[in-house]
């Protein structure tokens, strides 16, 4: 049993672009490949992280990661799209053999997540602020009863 071929490409854009035109990429891009009738296996943004040596102007970058599924001729017209765009600072396309990757979990759901574990964990401080300016409270009562204590 051979295993499956696949193609992941990643890009970077350019940092200053508005998060609306890094969607708007990631669904250009996918759409490309659909024309094509490709399968699109995942499309990610990986998030805005400093590049290791300066492109062009640019210190940091945001990678988008794209999986997809075809004979291979899709690759040159992906690619021509991304060299033709002067968002894209660079792209890699790799082949790819073993099992396929699984989709992630979308960054809107990612978000959400985050949002609730954020609210979560401001809900446990709140509760030990509490229990702590209670504490505080007691020991600032007991300390005025021994100095009330200490002046008769």
């Amino acid at each position: 049993m051979s295993n499956p071929t696949y193609y992941e490409t990643m890009y970077i854009l350019r940092p200053d672009i508005p998060e609306e035109e890094v969607e708007s990429h990631l669904k250009k891009y996918s759409e490309i490949l659909v024309k094509a009738k490709v399968e699109v296996l995942d499309n990610q943004m990986r998030g805005k992280r400093r590049l290791a040596y300066p492109i062009g102007k640019n210190k940091e970058g945001i990678y988008v990661q794209l999986s997809h599924k075809g004979n291979g001729q899709q690759v040159a017209l992906l690619e021509k799209a991304m060299r033709l765009s002067e968002d894209v600072i660079r792209y890699l396309t790799v082949k790819q053999e073993g099992p396929l990757p699984t989709p992630k979990a979308s960054t809107k759901e990612e978000e959400e997540k985050k949002e609730k574990s954020q609210e979560n964990s401001k809900s446990k401080e709140d509760a030990s602020n509490s229990e702590k300016k209670s504490e505080s409270k007691e020991q600032s009562a007991n300390t005025n009863k021994k100095d009330a204590g200490n002046a008769e």
